[in-house]
């Protein structure tokens, strides 16, 4: 039966999927190539079914290969949950805790917290994860997450840190090129920092300020460290944290009266984790230090 697979069978079916060849698979995953096979081939006789199919540009999954993922996909989260909860057991505060924030969060935030946190905690392990994706705490995706959403799934342990307001700032040797908008109709003569593809925030910030639409952007970039790093260097006007900015005498905010948005922010945890040491110490840390930053 395909459960008596085996985990392993599914890793390196998971590595083909993402590399798209055997050769990769197996650099991918610290194995020889004839193994990564083998385990292809063990999974589809396992299975009964045809998982890859050869094409000009290396293997092609097939449907029932697609079908297969999220499941072979929630098998790896939950391996990987339970190394991590291995890790801690023993006397004291040890082991491995995935944290996941978004990308400035993770970025401009977090590392002074879990500098903070390793010097009380030494054999506490960190593993953080910087995406603007909401991973999956049900599925164990991550063990805390830090998010400018309510949670609201029951099963979820979550709290609320206060709000992070963004606005727009720009580098005073911009402003010192172009003299700052007083008005938001003035917007439209300067070079703005905005996203590519249509986002939540996007969609969010034009309900404040219709203008704030990709057409008018000039430069573009779907991560929100490119935009803190092009504000940096004077390419524009983009959107900021007001906290980020308070502590960089460079960058200067407009618009201060026509334009801020909030974000209520939320520090989460699985509640299944509310008794481990290593999970709760960091769920505390975060709330207390994420508290301070917003307020």
């Amino acid at each position: 039966m395909a459960t008596e697979a085996g985990w392993q069978l599914y890793r390196s079916f998971l590595g083909v999927l993402q590399e798209g060849s055997l050769s990769g698979a197996a650099r991918a995953l610290g194995i020889t190539q004839p193994t990564v096979g083998r385990h292809v081939s063990a999974l589809e006789e396992s299975l009964r079914l045809t998982l890859f199919t050869r094409s000009q540009s290396g293997l092609r999954p097939t449907e029932a290969a697609l079908g297969l993922r999220p499941y072979a996909e929630e098998m790896r989260s939950t391996a990987d949950a339970l190394r991590r909860a291995a890790s801690s057991q023993g006397e004291g505060v040890k082991g491995t805790v995935r944290v996941s924030a978004s990308e400035v969060v993770g970025v401009e935030v977090l590392p002074p917290i879990v500098a903070r946190l390793r010097q009380e905690h030494p054999q506490l392990t960190i593993e953080l994860v910087m995406t603007n994706r909401v991973q999956d705490l049900l599925q164990r995706e991550a063990d805390i997450a830090v998010r400018m959403t309510q949670p609201r799934q029951e099963l979820l342990i979550a709290r609320r840190v206060g709000v992070v307001a963004l606005g727009f700032f720009a580098h005073r040797d911009y402003l010192a090129r172009h003299e700052a908008p007083k008005t938001v109709a003035e917007l439209q003569r300067h070079s703005l920092i905005g996203f590519d593809v249509e986002t939540s925030f996007l969609r969010g910030a034009r309900k404040t300020l219709p203008q704030w639409n990709r057409e008018a952007f000039s430069i573009r970039t779907d991560s929100d460290v490119g935009h803190l790093a092009l504000i940096r260097a004077g390419c524009g006007i983009g959107v900021c944290q007001v906290a980020l900015a308070k502590h960089q005498p460079e960058l200067v905010r407009v618009l201060t009266s026509r334009f801020e948005l909030k974000l209520p922010t939320w520090v989460t945890m699985h509640e299944n984790l509310r008794n481990s040491p290593r999970c709760r110490v960091t769920f505390d840390a975060l709330v207390k230090e994420l508290t301070a930053y917003t307020s």
